[in-house]
């Protein structure tokens, strides 16, 4: 058996041997940029669970005044990305610890109630597992090196259930206005808060459009986008002032 090496004899030839190379070249790079620069781990998103024993707050302890942000609390994005024709193998999320803000609650017997909150978070120092990513999304997307921060204002007070009390996760929802990318929009949020003796533990998210935000869905270059829609998520700690 003949097992010589044949060449392309016809510039056709040589130009669709040249056109096969070029394919398998770009599909190379396709696969180092996703699996390499973006790899498929990312973050879970955030829950509250309950502990195994549950410990009643202290019926010595009033919820009523003012509460701040407190280390721990944590709050970013995570949007689902494609590269090129390949799938989404997962998300991408950016996070940061920047964040200030405060709470004011009321409490009557068993009934606490959110009256005013206000939280700032500042998006400029989002972080993922990517550095590339990071310094693209201060120029696209939420585009952050022109609006830096977002906040969330309570706009209508939250009552929370009498089982709060019982140290357990509560499910209830938030209502308030968000600015996002320099754009307001009143949005419900589903809400899961937990209530200690010394701390106010509330984890949410939001998932939209990013036209709501007046926001494009980033793409780089044609190789890397995401799809049409974005989820901001926190998880927020509050002690009393």
């Amino acid at each position: 058996m003949n097992w010589r090496l044949r060449l392309p004899r016809t510039k056709r030839e040589a130009a669709v041997a040249l056109g096969g190379s070029v394919v398998v070249a770009a599909v190379a790079g396709f696969l180092f940029i996703y699996f390499v620069l973006f790899p498929t781990s990312s973050p879970k998103p955030f829950s509250l669970t309950s502990p195994a024993a549950v410990t009643p707050v202290s019926t010595a302890t009033r919820f009523a005044g003012r509460w701040t942000i407190a280390t721990g609390s944590v709050a970013g994005y995570r949007v689902r990305e494609k590269l090129g024709f390949l799938p989404a193998e997962s998300d991408a999320v950016g996070r940061t610890s920047a964040i200030t803000g405060t709470a004011t609650f009321s409490q009557t017997g068993q009934v606490v109630t959110v009256r005013a909150a206000s939280i700032t978070v500042d998006v400029s120092q989002l972080k993922s597992n990517e550095t590339m990513r990071d310094q693209h999304i201060h120029t696209i997307g939420i585009q952050s090196a022109t609006y830096p921060t977002a906040r969330f204002v309570l706009s209508t007070p939250l009552t929370l259930p009498a089982s709060a009390l019982n140290g357990d996760v509560v499910h209830t929802s938030v209502t308030g206005v968000f600015n996002i990318h320099g754009t307001s929009r009143r949005e419900t949020v589903p809400l899961q808060m937990r209530l200690s003796s010394s701390e106010i533990n509330a984890v949410g998210s939001l998932t939209f459009p990013w036209s709501e935000f007046n926001m494009t869905a980033p793409s780089v270059g044609g190789f890397v986008s995401v799809t049409n829609h974005a989820t901001m998520e926190f998880d927020l700690r509050l002690r009393r002032a």
